[in-house]
């Protein structure tokens, strides 16, 4: 049960006068280079709400770009991580290990696609467990070379960075990049330029015919692709694409890593969003949602890739932080006890047919995508497909205004992205559309 009043609430302009208050203190003292969506402060956050220092309460369809998918203080996580603050804060797992890593590893041994031996490794951002991949990999295969995609986005590091498609704001005046990073088409279905029913067949052979000719298939160490695309703007690859990609993997020896950052433990309907097309992949980055709220990431896969670093190799002095190992496990037991896998169903049941019949009344609405609460509009100029970012940070402003949180994303900046917590209620869903509807309706 949420202790927040589970409605929407606006008492104040947005930002009120507290959060001017703290804004200014902000510029004063923070760095110009972190940015904020909205220019509200939070005070508290629970459910499907969050509220801000002057009283506000917004319809939360964010959730910390997909982190809080049980909430911003569920029940297990606090009740769990409270507990561990108690006993120990850190020892570092490198010096005294504790079982809380290891639980943590044993059950992303279980929840993870693929009935393998499994094993795990646990850092602290999604970046560094994109990084770690890479490093495994290369470990394993003696290779070097990395494949990445059109529209991917893999985090902010140096390595990270070079393996980003999107130059702002996460490369532009950042380089140079690190070097062995290959980057291919994607099957990008509502651009794709003889249709999307093409682009899953089209656009594996033309990565693979790419791979082979400037690469070559026997350099390359991992292939690394977000089964749906996050900062790339929600893209789901076309039906076909991503198993003759896992096929060309496995083919040439090369470790197929699936970044489920963003898409991961039970965001799209499934516990990973891979599963949708079957694939296993060899290594699973995973991060986000996987501790409601406290930082920890995870490279987990097949035992014999896993263990091919030498001893010491991997590691860092935070990397799963006792806390959040509780607090992942206090997550996992959400997911677990109120199926959020079938919450995330009925959250797309719920917003896909409200959106597609909005795209039906404003053609700037170019296409609807995205599964369970992973949804996302592609917003266009009228009568064609030419983006339309103007439009997106219009609707994004008009909706926070009307005190509903929500993110955009995209290549070009012209997607409105859904990701609400999977504990939402379903009165809250419905708010949030009609002050989506509202806002298209202004426009």
């Amino acid at each position: 049960m949420s202790t927040l009043p589970q409605e929407r609430r606006v008492v104040t302009a947005i930002p009120g006068p507290k959060s001017q208050e703290l804004q200014s203190r902000r510029t004063a003292s923070v760095a110009a280079g972190v940015g904020s969506v909205m220019p509200v402060f939070a005070a508290r956050a629970d459910g499907g709400i969050v509220e801000d220092v002057d009283g506000n309460r917004f319809i939360d369809f964010g959730s910390g770009i997909a982190v809080t998918t049980v909430g911003a203080s569920a029940e297990a996580v606090v009740r769990r991580a409270s507990a561990q603050l108690a006993d120990f804060t850190h020892t570092c797992f490198m010096v005294t290990p504790y079982e809380g890593y290891v639980e943590v590893a044993e059950q992303l041994a279980e929840l993870t696609p693929g009935d393998h031996a499994k094993k795990s490794a646990l850092f602290n951002s999604g970046a560094e467990a994109v990084e770690n991949a890479v490093k495994i990999a290369r470990a394993y295969t003696k290779r070097t070379a990395v494949v990445v995609f059109d529209h991917g986005y893999h985090g902010r590091t140096n390595l990270t960075m070079a393996l980003t498609s999107k130059n702002m704001p996460y490369k532009q005046g950042f380089g140079p990049f690190a070097p062995e990073v290959y980057r291919v088409p994607v099957a990008y279905g509502y651009r794709w330029p003889t249709g999307a029913e093409n682009a899953g067949a089209e656009a594996s052979a033309q990565a693979i015919d790419q791979i082979n000719k400037q690469v070559g298939a026997e350099n390359v160490a991992a292939i690394i692709i977000e089964p749906v695309l996050g900062e790339g703007g929600f893209i789901e690859p076309a039906k076909g694409f991503l198993p003759a990609i896992r096929q060309f993997a496995s083919d040439n020896g090369i470790v197929f890593v699936a970044d489920e950052i963003q898409s991961g433990f039970c965001r799209t309907g499934q516990w990973f969003a891979c599963e949708d097309e079957g694939i296993v992949p060899d290594l699973i980055t995973t991060a986000k949602g996987i501790a409601g709220g406290l930082p920890l990431s995870a490279v987990t896969g097949r035992a014999e890739i896993m263990d091919a670093a030498h001893s010491g190799g991997l590691g860092g002095t935070y990397g799963g932080n006792p806390v959040a190992c509780a607090g992942a496990l206090g997550a996992i037991e959400t997911m677990r006890e109120l199926d959020l896998n079938a919450k995330a169903k009925r959250i797309e049941e719920v917003m896909k047919p409200r959106l597609t019949a909005m795209q039906e009344k404003f053609d700037i609405i170019g296409d609807v995508r995205g599964r369970g609460a992973m949804i996302a509009i592609e917003l266009v100029k009228s009568g064609t497909k030419e983006p339309n970012p103007e439009a997106t940070a219009q609707i994004a402003k008009a909706c926070h205004t009307e005190g509903v949180l929500v993110l955009t994303t995209g290549t070009y900046g012209n997607v409105v992205r859904f990701l609400p917590p999977l504990v939402i209620g379903e009165e809250l869903l419905t708010d949030g559309l009609d002050v989506l509807e509202a806002a298209f309706a202004a426009l």
